[in-house]
């Protein structure tokens, strides 16, 4: 049985970039106003790349699978055998991992890999996820009395 798990959504901070992106490329089109098809050209571009930030930030997930976790935003996932996982510990770190978010309190997991090691998240209910972490990654350090919340 798949369970899947979504991100933690921060309106105020997507809206905010997502703002910030629109307000940066419409000034910054206004050098480039030589001819309609620049403007055309330009302008599809920028489109582009604002769906695709939006639809990483507004789409990250995690799936518990048989054997692996996938995290996945957008275009993004990272496969994540349970074997690997070493430890789960909170983190206050803004603005780092899979989740671009104001909030100060996710989630750091602790991976045996060759490139990254760790990746940080911000599911919405932690200690639910916590929970079936625990059910699939028994030799995980996961602390009984930490305070995930």
């Amino acid at each position: 049985m798949l369970m899947v798990y979504h991100s933690k959504t921060d309106t105020f901070s997507i809206t905010f970039i997502f703002l910030s992106i629109w307000i940066i490329g419409a000034l910054s089109l206004f050098p480039f106003i030589s001819s309609f098809s620049t403007i055309i050209t330009m302008l599809t571009i920028f489109i582009i790349s604002a769906g695709l930030i939006w639809w990483y930030a507004t789409s990250i997930k995690y799936v518990f699978y048989k054997d692996y976790l996938v995290v996945k935003g957008g275009p993004f996932k990272s496969k994540i055998p349970y074997q690997s996982i070493t430890r789960v510990s909170p983190t206050t770190e803004k603005f780092t991992g899979y989740r671009i978010s104001s909030s100060d309190k996710g989630l750091e997991l602790f991976y045996k890999s060759e490139t990254y090691g760790s990746i940080k998240i911000l599911p919405e209910d932690k200690m639910k996820f916590i929970t079936d972490l625990k059910k699939r990654c028994p030799n995980a350090q996961i602390p009984q009395n930490q305070i995930f919340e």
